[in-house]
């Protein structure tokens, strides 16, 4: 399969910067931060193992965006019909074998710094690095990808939420308590809330290209349903941090958001809309 011809003149640079996704990264750290943030509640906080945990966390996120672009089209699921970012194995920024070859050095990064987390956890962080790795791959690639099959959702809530968070908390403090579990809640749930409102944009060419998404599945109103009952668990997390016996006004500094989420449904409602029910 031949990719596009190239898009303008965009320099090398740009291009590979694209390919990153850099809106996404955010998403990647932030359970690292909730992580590291419940260990310093504790007492536990270790830099260093911190630090680690936030490079690798970055190179799986990047990694994954590059086996997306990648495998998304070598499948025809990208296509110049699809709607968002530029993708830049479609539209011919970078050949489709220097982005495999990208895919594989990030991973190979990040399988990299956890041999130091490794050292500092043991075989639950070597489960952890093998089972992110072969989910990254399996999101996109493989015999059955994950997104094409509408349980994307659940393994992103899953490694974005618990994975992320109890893994960050556990390489610094050598054990998990009920406070990594419950904090992981509300990562869990806004990131997978962003994807179920890129796939919400995408219901229609995702439908085409026999992408059968959650979005896809449930149409559009039921995806709008799914990313409301998503947000609304999310600002739940403050409150079930504060039943499980945590304390601290600073618990309550996600709430100041609230009024966020009232805009991102009435753009979501819009989306909905105009999208195949």
């Amino acid at each position: 399969m031949t990719a596009a011809p190239r898009t303008g003149g965009m320099a090398r640079g740009r291009a590979w910067i694209l390919a990153t996704r850099p809106k996404t990264l955010p998403a990647a750290l932030s359970p690292v931060i909730v992580g590291a943030a419940a260990a310093a509640g504790d007492g536990t906080f270790v830099l260093l193992p911190a630090l680690a945990a936030l490079a690798g966390a970055l190179l799986l996120q990047i990694g994954v965006n590059l086996a997306n672009d990648y495998f998304d089209y070598h499948s025809g699921i990208d296509t110049a019909e699809r709607k968002g970012p530029l993708r830049v194995t479609q539209s011919g920024l970078i050949p489709p074998g220097q982005v495999r070859l990208a895919m594989a050095a990030a991973f190979a990064a990040a399988a990299l710094v956890g041999v130091y987390l490794v050292a500092r956890g043991g075989m639950p962080i070597v489960a952890i690095g093998v089972a992110s790795i072969l989910s990254a791959l399996a999101y996109s690639g493989g015999p059955w990808p994950l997104a094409s099959h509408g349980v994307a959702d659940f393994f992103v809530f899953i490694f974005f939420g618990p994975v992320a968070v109890c893994g960050t908390y556990f390489v610094q403090a050598g054990v998990l308590t009920a406070t990594p579990a419950v904090a992981s809640l509300g990562p869990g749930l806004l990131i997978t809330a962003i994807l179920v409102v890129n796939n919400l944009r995408d219901i229609e060419t995702d439908a085409r290209a026999g992408k059968r998404t959650l979005a896809v599945r449930l149409g559009a109103r039921g995806a709008l349903a799914e990313y409301v009952l998503l947000l609304a668990g999310a600002f739940l997390a403050p409150g079930l941090l504060l039943a499980s016996g945590v304390r601290g006004a600073a618990i309550l500094l996600p709430l100041l958001s609230l009024p966020l989420p009232s805009r991102w449904c009435e753009r979501s409602r819009r989306a909905a809309r105009t999208a195949p029910r």
